[in-house]
């Protein structure tokens, strides 16, 4: 069992939309999080002359954008270049408490968080290339890479998920797709849930393990998002953001699953799936016929009601 960490949010101004700082028990990262509107404000603090990595996150031409780079002063670097970019509106700052980093370490994390964040591809970088890392020892490797370690933990909290990794192993291989439910792990039965669209002769499945709703590998999904509201859908940019990714790959008037994938829950999964919003807790079903909300059910002890 992984052991659980200690996270601090601090918001600055009080506000839940303004800048905030998170920190980690025992560990000498230190992030600040601004939106674009406070960057005065941000830049203008002490560490922000430190040596660290900084992401610009925003937008252009209504697609995700971001920007990974370094400094050994980030307010200088990011007054004399990045603030010429126009499309971003959050920067994130990552320094270290004493300004412990130095131009070495601030490269190679820059290099990795690149590497890491092409390798998952939730997010498609401005970056032109992947900077090579520079030549560490063996401890200030092992150091930086602990680092990152960290890092990834903490970023999601100050709501940056592009190093979310969703793709999972295979956990049965295909053929056993229609046979007898899956176990997922002891103590925690998990059937195997399917979702079929008969009209586009699409079928996916899925199971929940470790608490989360893993839709398998060869499942199908649908080329398209077909719902209305495509523009501003967060489950219509989350398709789209499969197909960037390569989750999701065309195949014929289809889509196919690359690898399994975790979803936030099944009316995600469902969405993706369909093409269009959907209630997952009832579009998928066990073989039997049972819904994931009735079977969600028995599992709290609500006789199979599906309470709301």
């Amino acid at each position: 069992m992984v052991a659980g960490r200690s996270l601090e949010l601090y918001y600055i101004d009080g506000r839940p939309d303004g800048m905030l700082t998170a920190e980690m028990f025992n560990w000498t990262g230190h992030v600040l999080m601004a939106p674009r509107t406070q960057l005065g404000a941000a830049l203008a603090r002490p560490e922000a002359a430190y040596a660290g990595i900084y992401l610009l996150l925003g937008e252009r031409d209504d697609a995700p954008l971001a920007y990974i780079g370094e400094g050994e002063d980030i307010s200088a670097r990011i007054k004399s270049h990045d603030v010429r970019r126009d499309w971003w509106a959050t920067a994130i700052l990552v320094t270290t408490a004493g300004n412990k980093l130095n131009k070495a370490h601030v490269r190679y994390l820059e290099a990795r968080l690149i590497e890491e964040a092409r390798r998952i591809g939730r997010m498609p970088l401005e970056n032109a290339t992947n900077p090579g890392k520079p030549g560490l020892s063996e401890a200030d490797t092992a150091k930086m890479e602990a680092f990152l370690e960290n890092l990834l933990v903490v970023l999601p909290a100050v709501r940056v998920d592009m190093f979310i990794e969703r793709a999972r192993r295979q956990i049965m291989p295909p053929a056993a797709i229609h046979v007898a439910p899956l176990f997922s792990s002891p103590g925690e039965g998990s059937p195997r849930f399917l979702l079929s669209v008969k009209k586009h002769g699409i079928t996916a499945t899925a199971i929940v393990n470790d608490g989360e709703f893993i839709v398998e590998k060869d499942s199908m999904a649908r080329l398209q998002w077909e719902g209305r509201e495509a523009a501003v859908s967060g489950y219509a940019r989350l398709h789209q953001e499969l197909l960037r990714s390569g989750i999701l790959v065309p195949d014929g008037d289809h889509c196919v699953f690359t690898s399994s994938y975790a979803f936030a829950a099944p009316s995600a999964a469902a969405a993706v799936v369909t093409g269009r919003r959907t209630n997952g807790t009832l579009e998928w079903r066990t073989a039997a016929g049972q819904t994931y909300k009735d079977w969600e059910a028995a599992r709290l002890g609500l006789g199979g009601q599906g309470g709301g």
